[in-house]
């Protein structure tokens, strides 16, 4: 196991494609972190850098506290799970699992004790004699993690190793890699676009976005207190509903904020927190709005109705606006609504988000 450290690190495709900018990040001995962002953002670029499949343009990275730039991948001490398992058709199970071992001259009794060891922690004894056609998409995963697991590596590397799988099985491996990771107290890096691998997953979540580092933060830090607009959007589902709004009166901690015709909002803040006046962005999540008398909160009309089984998304456009705000109901509060209803829609006490006109949000908690 060891420590990742990454000091400034830039990579640049060509003259101009510049990917990733400046970034610094230290995962620590031991840590589960997940990079998580949109596609072209720059992560899966970063993990084959602490890899050493891609050269930084700049910028040092060190593993535990050995500077790695002029490392080859193979000494580095890491091992890298890829979204299509890349395992050699002709051989067993066992036989790639072990390959790496093979090839760096093992003895053949350490060879078959570390893929043992590592067909049981995955329980996969019973198919170390099948060959890859023969295992499924989940099979054939948990055999390219135990590749991994027999060469004992300090840091493990995972790009979107389940992009590949259906939504069950997904869901499966997810339980599956956490326990993984309880059980070998190893150091993880897991490269996902998919926002709910990382909140499930990941110890600490980075935020890419066009090579820059958004945020760093528990799952919770970050679906909680997003840094800015683009955190607050790309984290939960469904996403944040930011809404245009002018600030008002404020007395002691509320906040009174008006969203053009269609009323008032009162959220609560801390005291000593400066609001800037003028218009911000308000930032309310699906699962922390409720419904109420239109003159009570925002006024709207429900235009579509999502039923999902544990909950209903109800979209509905706000008066004298296009813009459609969701809301996730539970309980009674489900019951009976349908197209054309008009209702009032407000936030939960102490849930709203405050972005600036720069799009930082702004401390309310």
């Amino acid at each position: 196991m060891a420590s990742v450290k990454l000091s400034g690190i830039d990579k640049t495709f060509g003259e101009s494609t510049r990917v990733l900018q400046g970034v610094n990040l230290e995962i620590q001995d031991g840590e589960f972190v997940v990079f998580v962002g949109p596609s072209g953002c720059g992560k899966s670029t970063l993990l084959r850098i602490i890899a050493g499949l891609e050269e930084a343009t700049a910028g040092d990275v060190f593993i535990g506290d050995e500077l790695a730039n002029d490392i080859p991948p193979a000494k580095r001490g890491t091992a890298m799970v890829f979204q299509s398992y890349a395992l050699y058709p002709h051989m067993t199970v066992a036989e790639n699992m072990g390959f790496s071992l093979k090839l760096a001259g093992k003895p053949k009794d350490e060879i078959k004790a570390a893929v043992a060891r590592a067909a049981d922690i995955l329980q996969i004894g019973p198919l170390l004699e099948r060959t890859p056609r023969q295992l499924s998409g989940g099979q054939r995963q948990r055999v390219a993690i135990g590749r991994a697991i027999v060469r004992k590596p300090k840091v493990f590397l995972f790009d979107e190793p389940l992009s590949n799988l259906d939504a069950a099985l997904r869901v499966q491996m997810r339980i599956e890699l956490a326990k993984l990771h309880a059980d070998l107290g190893s150091t993880m890096i897991y490269v996902t676009h998919d926002q709910v691998e990382a909140m499930t997953l990941g110890d600490r979540i980075v935020v890419l976005n066009g090579g820059n580092v958004e945020q760093v933060g528990s799952p919770l830090d970050l679906y909680d207190s997003p840094a800015n607009l683009f955190v607050a959007g790309f984290m939960g589902s469904p996403k944040m509903n930011f809404l245009a709004a002018k600030t008002g009166a404020k007395q002691g901690n509320e906040l009174t904020l008006s969203v053009g015709d269609a009323g008032q909002v009162r959220i609560t803040t801390r005291a000593d927190t400066p609001i800037p006046e003028g218009t911000l962005t308000l930032g309310l999540r699906p699962e922390h709005l409720v419904l109420c008398k239109p003159e009570e909160g925002l006024r709207a009309k429900v235009d579509l109705v999502e039923e999902l089984g544990d909950s209903t998304v109800i979209y509905s456009a706000l008066v004298g606006s296009k813009q459609l705000v969701a809301a996730k109901l539970q309980g009674h509060q489900r019951n009976g609504l349908k197209s054309g209803d008009e209702v009032g829609v407000r936030p939960v006490p102490g849930t709203s988000n405050l972005f600036d006109s720069a799009g930082k949000a702004i401390a309310l908690r």
